[in-house]
C-alpha cells in the first residue's frame, strides 16, 4: 500500500499552482534560494519520530523559534515570503513554506519535487536544539537526524543542501560559501568536501565528519 497523503479542495490545488509561479518569479529575481530552502529545512528540521512533534507545521515563523540560535537570519525569509503568502490567504504556513522550498530546488538547477500539500498550522514551537550544530562531528548528526527517523544516507544526502548558499559571520559564526557558485543546485559541495580544504570556500566541522567517519563514506 503506498502512502495516503491529505485531500485538499480543486481551490486550494488552484492555490498551490498559483504560488508555485509567484515563487519562482520571486527566487529567481531576488536570487533568494539558499535562505528559501534553509527556511523549509530549519522548520522541517524539528520533527521527533518519537513524540510525533515539531516539523514542518508553519511553527517557524513564531518569534519564539525564529529567535533559537540556529534560526540566526530566517527572518528575512519570513519578510520575502510574507507578501506572497498574504495573496493566497487558503493556504497554510506549513504548506506554503514548504512549497517555497521545493521551488528554491528546482529554480537552481535542481531535480522536479513532488508536492504534496494539506499540512495544518499548529501552534506551538518544538524546543531548541533540534537541529545540527555545525561545530560538532559525527556522533551529534546521528542523533539530532535519528530523533527525525533518518539513517547515515539521508545525513549524507540532506548535507548535499550546503552546495547552495554560504555561512554568514553574524548568524553561525562562519563565514564564506561551500562552493565556487552557490546560487546551483549540484554535486559541488560532494567534491569540494572530498578534495579538501581550498581557499576563500568553507568546510564545517559538521561537514568534515562525513569524510572522516568511514560509515558516511560508500
Amino acid at each position: 500500500m503506498g502512502k495516503v497523503y491529505p485531500v485538499v479542495s480543486d481551490d486550494y490545488k488552484i492555490a498551490v499552482d498559483k504560488a508555485r509561479r509567484k515563487l519562482r518569479g520571486l527566487i529567481a529575481e531576488k536570487n533568494c534560494a539558499p535562505i528559501i530552502l534553509r527556511l523549509a529545512w530549519h522548520g522541517a528540521g524539528t520533527y521527533d519520530v518519537k513524540s510525533k512533534s515539531g516539523g514542518p507545521f508553519g511553527t517557524i515563523r513564531n518569534p519564539e523559534e525564529l529567535a533559537h540560535g540556529a534560526n540566526a537570519g530566517l527572518d528575512i525569509a519570513i519578510r520575502l515570503l510574507e507578501p506572497i503568502k498574504n495573496s493566497f490567504p487558503i493556504l497554510s504556513y506549513a504548506d506554503f513554506y514548504q512549497l517555497a522550498g521545493v521551488v528554491a530546488v528546482e529554480v537552481t538547477g535542481g531535480p522536479e519535487i513532488s508536492f504534496h500539500p494539506g499540512r495544518k498550522d499548529l501552534p506551538e514551537s518544538p524546543k531548541e536544539g533540534r537541529l545540527p550544530d555545525a561545530t560538532k562531528g559525527a556522533n551529534h548528526l546521528r542523533d539530532v537526524f535519528g530523533h527525525m527517523g533518518l539513517g547515515d544516507k539521508e545525513i549524507v544526502a540532506l548535507s548535499g543542501a550546503h552546495t547552495l548558499g554560504r555561512c554568514h559571520k553574524e548568524r553561525s559564526g562562519f563565514e564564506g560559501a561551500w562552493t565556487s557558485n552557490p546560487l546551483i543546485f549540484d554535486n559541488s559541495f560532494f567534491k569540494e568536501l572530498i578534495g579538501g580544504d581550498r581557499e576563500g570556500l568553507i568546510q564545517l566541522p559538521s561537514d568534515k565528519a562525513l569524510v572522516e567517519d568511514p560509515a558516511f563514506r560508500p
